[in-house]
């Protein structure tokens, strides 16, 4: 059963250990088989803030989402096409980046909208983040993407036993001390259980995914493929 997995990298460094923590998971989804992933950098993209206008809620139509014309408009589609969104962000004092919190405000658009209003309910949702050190604050920064993942009505992943309950957390100091290294600009690669963690939570993503595709083709009546 094919699967189609967006993930979006919500730090302002383009290449760096967010990306690459989240690239980890989407190279293992892959290797699951019938499995297709995207990847969106938000540091690359136009995305203003939601400005509440409430736009959405009485004069959406097909295809035109928000009153706000910017990058947003070409990433909609993809939010709506995919099974399921692998969402990473560095954690910063104990919280996501700002990159990250006004994407996730712009997705009102389709929680409230006129037309698309609860297109997001079943999709799959895993949060993936890194910390400079252990015990920095990566919980509630997950949290902040899972519980907007819940309000929405989708399906939290989670990588299971042996890693934190909310997604997948990698360090991008030395063994997550703190300890700045200049010449090491991806430490998270170094991280063996932060790497463990994303590909756990890609797994279950996945596993999910098919999961409630085979059940919504026996509700439409389609045998499951």
């Amino acid at each position: 059963m094919p699967v189609k997995i967006l993930g979006i990298s919500g730090s302002p460094v383009k290449g760096g250990n967010t990306e690459a923590l989240l690239a980890e998971g989407l190279k293992h989804a892959e290797s699951m088989g019938d499995v297709s992933t995207e990847l969106i950098r938000l540091v690359e993209k136009r995305v203003g803030d939601c400005r509440h206008c409430n736009w959405c809620l009485s004069r959406q139509t097909e295809g035109s989402f928000c009153s706000l014309k910017d990058d947003m408009l070409e990433i909609y589609p993809k939010i709506i096409d995919a099974d399921a969104i692998l969402m990473a962000t560095p954690t910063y004092g104990g919280r996501l980046s700002g990159y990250s919190a006004v994407f996730i405000d712009r997705w009102r658009a389709l929680v409230l909208g006129k037309h698309y209003r609860g297109v997001l309910r079943n999709k799959v949702g895993g949060a993936l983040t890194v910390s400079w050190f252990r015990n920095a604050g990566p919980e509630t920064a997950l949290l902040s993407i899972v519980s907007a993942y819940l309000m929405w009505g989708m399906v939290v992943a989670a990588p299971g036993e042996g890693g934190c309950q909310f997604g997948a957390v990698g360090v991008s100091s030395d063994g997550g001390s703190g300890r700045f290294t200049p010449e090491e600009k991806l430490g998270v690669l170094k991280d063996k259980v932060g790497l463990a963690s994303a590909r756990a939570l890609a797994k279950r993503t996945v596993e999910l995914a098919r999961i409630i595709r085979a059940g919504q083709d026996l509700q439409e009546g389609h045998p499951a493929s």
